[in-house]
Order: structure tokens, then sequence, then C-alpha cells
């Protein structure tokens, strides 16, 4: 407890579970330069290496000095040959540039969830976003009959689309049914509709795949997740939807800071809480929606990446979302290359590195919680 007449410092807000009782006081909000400096490296060796390493290894210090050269004005000589710039430019570097976009919206829809909700184990699947996704993307497989192919590499238009569109909707029934009982839309009843939304459109696609098992490869193949592109065209999708929510949700981060206080202690000091958590919750929702339209369903992001920078740059929303950004690209870039290098020639779809990895994390974060629980 605070002595008595001391001045209230709103700029630092109390971390839930870390009270006077503890003897620990919270860490300063604010981002700190040294993490931020960390995050740009981090983009940046996550960048060389996706690009470098692959089935036709090249020189990590050639392909730093060809990606500078794409700096209006600057001339380097790489040492690479045609066949190797064209690698680099016209194949990875838009992998590994979507690979940056889908990492860093998804562990910024998750660090925003997290504090939404005030849940460390939200991820920015709790809506029924992959949910609605996944039905979408089945519906559109079973009627127009895209193949493998068209799932994997250079999307036809309809397939994106329909993620998108299905994510959105989710989203929206999962908050016209945690409407249902009344006008207080609390944390724990989203939840509990997104449960039960994503229960509901996960038995309609199967359904559609029971009736249609033909498709079931199809399907399969994008629910797994890929960044595989044909070029630009997946980056160009997405890039705009990664702008716009990525400076909706830092422009508004220190509100979740004030959120962590509580619902009377936030309209105390002038704040909206559920006027917030909607604004919040929808421009997460919208990051995600674009990222699954274009790589499929790939988990545990959002829940691995604002962890990690919690523990290491603290508990303020003012350094865990701008963080989430940087390292959340680094890590799925880092990941993909390992899809495509572990098992080379062959390729593990991206989800399944990523469960791999977020499983055992998942469950030192549930054990971590109980334990501060208690």
């Amino acid at each position: 407890m605070s002595r008595a007449g001391a001045p209230a410092r709103p700029e630092t807000p109390v971390v839930p579970g870390r009270g006077a009782r503890g003897g620990r006081t919270a860490r300063p909000a604010g981002l700190r330069r040294r993490w931020l400096v960390a995050g740009f490296a981090a983009v940046l060796v996550a960048a060389v290496a996706g690009i470098a390493f692959g089935p036709v290894s090249l020189p990590p210090g050639s392909v730093a000095v060809e990606l500078l050269n794409l700096v209006p004005g600057v001339h380097l000589h790489s040492g690479l040959n045609e066949r190797e710039i064209a690698i680099v430019t016209e194949l990875r570097l838009p992998r590994m540039v979507l690979g940056l976009l889908v990492g860093g919206m998804l562990a910024l829809a998750g660090g925003c969830y997290q504090g939404v909700f005030r849940n460390p184990l939200a991820d920015p699947h709790l809506l029924g976003v992959a949910a609605g996704a996944g039905l979408a993307v089945t519906a559109v497989i079973v009627v127009r009959g895209v193949t493998g192919a068209d799932v994997t590499v250079g999307l036809p238009v309809t397939v994106p689309l329909a993620a998108f569109v299905g994510a959105l909707g989710a989203v929206l029934l999962t908050y016209l049914l945690g409407a249902a009982g009344g006008r207080d839309r609390s944390p724990a009843t989203l939840i509990l509709a997104g449960v039960a939304v994503s229960a509901f459109l996960a038995a309609g696609q199967t359904y559609l795949l029971q009736r249609n098992a033909e498709s079931i490869q199809e399907v399969y193949s994008w629910m797994l997740g890929r960044l595989a592109t044909a070029g630009w065209h997946d980056v160009l999708v997405v890039l705009p939807y990664a702008v716009f929510t990525t400076a909706v949700v830092l422009m508004h981060r220190r509100e979740l800071d004030v959120l962590a206080l509580g619902d009377d202690e936030a309209t105390s000091l002038g704040l909206h809480p559920q006027r917030s958590r909607l604004l919040l919750a929808a421009a997460a929702s919208l990051a995600t929606a674009a990222a699954v339209s274009v790589s499929g369903l790939i988990g545990f992001v959002g829940v691995i990446v604002p962890h990690v920078v919690r523990m290491l740059a603290g508990a303020s929303y003012r350094a865990i979302l701008p963080l989430s950004v940087l390292f959340g690209g680094a890590f799925l870039t880092l990941t993909d290359l390992a899809a495509r290098t572990v098992a080379a020639p062959a390729e593990i779809p991206i989800g399944v590195v990523t469960a791999l990895l977020g499983g055992p994390f998942f469950a030192i974060v549930l054990r971590t919680t109980r334990r501060v629980a208690e």
C-alpha cells in the first residue's frame, strides 16, 4: 500500500500480481531505447537469415549488400550473379516481407487481446477468428474446386477474401452473442461467446469436409499455415491492413495500461472502458483477419511473443505492443526459415513448427498463471 499523501502516478500502472505484498514495485512505463534497438536488430538479422538460407544458400554478407542496393541511390557490388540476385529479389524477399507483416500483426493482436481481456492466455484466435476463416475458406474450396497448388502458391482472390470475410463475420457474431444478455459486454462474457462461436463454426467446417472428402487435402494445406508466395501480390494485399491496424493499436496502447487498473479506476481517470475495449479488440481482430487471409492458420505467435517481450522489457503496453510488432515479425521469419530447412528438400508447414514451440510455452504460461493466482 502506498504511503498516505503520496501523489498518484498514472504514468506508472500497477502490474497485476505484483503488489506491495510481494515487496516489488512496478517497472516504469515506457519504451526503452535499448529494447527498440534490439527489436530492429532482430528484424534485420531475421531478414538477412531468411533470405540467405534455403535450398540454395547464399553468403549473408552478400545478401545484406544486395538488400542495401534496393535503397534508391545505393549501388554496391554484392558479388552475386544474376541468378542469385533473382532468387533474392523475386523469390525470397517477398516471402520474408510477408513473414514480417504476418508475424508482427499476429503478435500485436495477441498482446492487444491480453490487455483487453486481462487474460495472459488470450491469443488472436480468441474471438472465433480461426474458425470463421476456416469455415469460409472450406466453403470456397468446396464450391469453386480450388486445387492444392492454388491454395499454397499464388492465392486466387477468392481464398483470402473468403478468409477475411469469415474471420470478421465470426468476430461480429461473437460480439452479438456476448451482448445478448444485456449491455454489459465483460471480458469473461466475450471469451465464453468466442468459445461458443468457434465450436459452432468448427462443426460447420467438419460437416462440409465430411460431405466433400476430396477437398480435405486442399483445406488442410491452408489450415496448417504457409508463407509461400509467387510474388508481391499477397504482400500488397495485407500491407494496408497492417499499417492501419498497427497505427490504431499503438495510438491507443496507453489505454491498456489504464484498463489494467480495473474498470472503476479507469473510469475515474476519464476513460470509457467498454468503448476502449471495443475499439482495440476490433483493430486486433481486423489485423488477425488480414494475416489469416494470406497465411492460413498460424497459431501461438500471439501467445509466445508478447509474453517474452513482457518478461524482458516490462509490463507496460507502451513497450509490449511496439516491441511485439518487431519481435513477432522476426520470430515468424525465423520460424519460416526453420520450416524450409529442417526437413529439406521437403517443407514443414509453418503452423506445425509454431505449434511445436507454442504448446510447451502455453503450458509454462498456464502453470505460472496458476502460481500467481494462488
